[in-house]
């Protein structure tokens, strides 16, 4: 093999342990962690907090999983693939504060190989991730902070990174049946192998050491901001949306499902509590009014 999954699965594992230290800092509690073992290969690491004072729900999760054919979800776009052994890794989050003035927000970083199955075949790599921010009370400097960290984590690679994952991550969470964006968008990527190993892997590793740098200082800014029932009333009803998409669009989720991994690791990205109503609209002028216009795609930088 012409490269070695163990340097990303060392810089995978510190990620995992890096972000999970900065948000037990942050809420003062103590994630528990699950290790697991999937039957056709590999397994995970499963790092949790429910019910924290910060935050609600936070899933920080690492998964090393390997099979003997590749599934549905990951050979569509590369037929030529189908039926090779493989082998997938990555890290992956969702954090659910409690406080509906700090974000939801959601990143992963992972590489998946198909490995030959002959000596006239090479194994086929590439690396995917990205990260994006769901406010339910709209903040402008917490969206442009966010994009501007995006930017930066992708600055050394090209300035054509930026613009293009920004434009893939806002096409791609995207809820067609309701004609809106999850939220403000990021960053997101799949299909990287150009223009080396080497360079792919330094840019997964960049946008995997941006978030904390990203995420931790809007939840600073916005910790103590006062909220009551109304506002958590409408945090629910947003966060029947999140559900919507990772249900119904999100390609991790699938893939998860159709590769036999596991439920339970899979679906701690659902918030603990969502709600749905029926043709419901905010009051015209209304704080959640406001969150309308905060779900179409803008570009958050002036200089891109």
């Amino acid at each position: 093999m012409p490269f070695s999954v163990q340097p990303v699965y060392d810089y995978l594992t510190g990620l995992q342990q890096h972000i999970v230290s900065q948000l037990e800092a942050a809420d003062g509690s103590s994630f528990t962690t699950d290790t697991w073992d999937r039957t056709e290969g590999g397994g995970g690491i499963s790092r949790y907090l429910e019910g924290g004072a910060l935050f609600e729900r936070a899933a920080v999760l690492f998964s090393h999983v390997k099979g003997t054919q590749l599934p549905p979800s990951a050979s569509a776009h590369r037929p030529e693939l189908a039926g090779r052994p493989w082998e997938a890794m990555g890290v992956s989050l969702v954090i659910h504060p409690r406080n509906p003035h700090i974000p939801t927000t959601h990143m992963n970083v992972r590489m998946f190989v198909a490995h030959a199955t002959n000596d006239a075949q090479d194994p086929v790599f590439w690396f995917g991730g990205g990260m994006d921010l769901t406010p339910y009370y709209p903040h402008e400097q917490d969206a442009i902070h966010f994009h501007q960290m995006c930017a930066d984590a992708l600055a050394p690679f090209g300035q054509d990174k930026y613009p293009a994952y920004k434009k893939w991550c806002d096409d791609y969470f995207y809820l067609k049946h309701r004609q809106e964006t999850r939220g403000i968008g990021g960053i997101f990527f799949d299909d990287l192998s150009t223009p080396n190993f080497e360079q792919s892997f330094a840019l997964i590793r960049s946008v995997g050491d941006h978030f904390t740098k990203a995420y931790m200082p809007i939840v600073s800014a916005r910790r103590h901001m006062t909220y009551g029932e109304r506002e958590r009333d409408f945090q629910a009803y947003r966060r029947g949306r999140y559900v919507e998409f990772n249900l119904v669009f999100d390609r991790g989720t699938l893939f998860g499902l159709q590769s036999g991994g596991r439920t339970e690791s899979i679906l701690l990205s659902m918030p603990p509590m969502a709600a749905w109503r029926y043709c419901w609209e905010p009051e015209p002028n209304s704080p959640e009014a406001k969150l309308h216009d905060f779900l179409k795609p803008r570009e958050w930088l002036d200089n891109v």
